[in-house]
């Protein structure tokens, strides 16, 4: 990912009166942040609705001024700047309408693994819940050993997913809802360091963000965004635990909750969960591997060699080596951005790949390949 592509998207997070949302059409109809940039002047007709505030705020240096100053900090602290563009971001994340224009990563795991579950829960964990964390991943460490596991670094089912995690040598990724020139809370620092050898940590919050109420919710969207699946150890009726379990669930992802005693404070939720069918109720990392269809899963996945489609072009060719990197598929619309190839030929390239028997599509229009 090119510096003009980081500094652009950063710069776009700062312009006054346009939002994600709005970042995100432009970013979607000019196919990359620095081409918003770049055709600013025409803007008003490349993309019907963008006000004259917002173009005029376009031409302001100041948020290219603190876009490079953000990426100086990046340098010195090692930490990696992920743009919607760039193949290190989150895939899952980024076919969620609310995604991140950039990230900041910092750690060794890959954020594409072909297993992502988070662990989430009450920050005032029960014996109970601290268990359930330890056996959990204890006996899926035997089942599925390649799995990320994802929290909020929060007190708690957070925490204790996090420390489990490590001791049963999964590489775990703690979601900020600040920037990473701090730890919150300050006792969970000794924890955070180890998982920047075993894992990582990511936020969309540039350095001198602080930890307000309001971030942890867009914190937790990006929790339940990355992952396959949500697990919801224990919660109380109300909590940023159910949130997650929200979210993923509007962006079509799985959702499992271990149950609890009825009159069990911090089981409410979890209860409550499983009652609306919001949640499978799971006793055992065994149910969620099954679950998940995970159970056929070995440990090296089989990777298709070019040698086996002598007859792909080079476009098509392109589209199969990115398909290579995400097991799990993705839409046309990843497509498109990331081989650069236009709708109208992408698509019938996908249809003649299928054809071919060298991808299927799936629901929600996700294109995959046949292994």
């Amino acid at each position: 990912m090119t510096q003009d592509e980081q500094i652009c998207s950063l710069a776009l997070t700062r312009i006054p009166g346009l939002g994600l949302t709005g970042a995100l059409k432009l970013v979607s109809n000019l196919g990359s942040a620095t081409r918003v940039f770049e055709h600013r002047k025409e803007l008003s007709q490349l993309v019907p609705g963008v006000s004259d505030k917002v173009i005029t705020a376009l031409n302001n240096p100041e948020v290219f001024r603190r876009a490079e100053q953000e990426l100086i900090f990046c340098e010195k602290n090692h930490i990696r700047c992920l743009t919607l563009n760039d193949e290190s971001y989150p895939s899952r994340l980024r076919e969620c309408d609310d995604a991140p224009l950039a990230l900041f990563y910092r750690g060794n795991a890959d954020l594409n693994t072909l297993h992502i579950i988070n662990m989430v829960g009450t920050r005032h964990a029960t014996p109970y819940g601290q268990d359930i964390c330890t056996r959990f991943l204890a006996d899926l460490s035997a089942l599925c050993p390649d799995t990320l596991i994802v929290s909020g670094l929060a007190y708690g089912i957070d925490i204790h997913a996090h420390r489990a995690a490590l001791q049963n040598h999964f590489k775990t990724i703690g979601v900020l809802a600040h920037g990473l020139d701090r730890i919150y809370p300050a006792e969970h620092r000794k924890t955070a360091v180890s998982m920047l050898e075993q894992g990582g940590l990511l936020t969309e919050f540039t350095s001198g963000t602080n930890p307000d109420r309001q971030n942890f919710v867009k914190r937790n969207r990006i929790v339940a965004g990355m992952s396959d699946a949500t697990v919801v150890i224990e919660s109380a009726a109300k909590g940023g635990a159910l949130i997650t379990a929200e979210l993923a669930e509007s962006y079509h992802r799985d959702c499992f909750a271990f149950p609890g005693r009825c009159n069990d404070e911090y089981s409410i939720g979890c209860n409550n969960l499983i009652r609306k069918n919001q949640a499978v109720l799971i006793t055992s990392a065994e149910d969620l591997v099954k679950g998940m269809g995970w159970e056929n899963n070995s440990k090296t996945e089989k990777t298709i060699q070019r040698e086996l489609f002598p007859d792909l072009n080079e476009e098509e060719t392109a589209i199969v080596t990115l398909l290579q990197k995400v097991p799990d598929g993705l839409q046309i619309n990843t497509l498109i951005v990331e081989t650069n190839i236009p709708v109208h030929k992408m698509s019938a390239l996908l249809f003649e790949l299928e054809m071919k028997g060298v991808i299927r599509t799936l629901a929600g229009g996700v294109y995959r390949l046949i292994i």
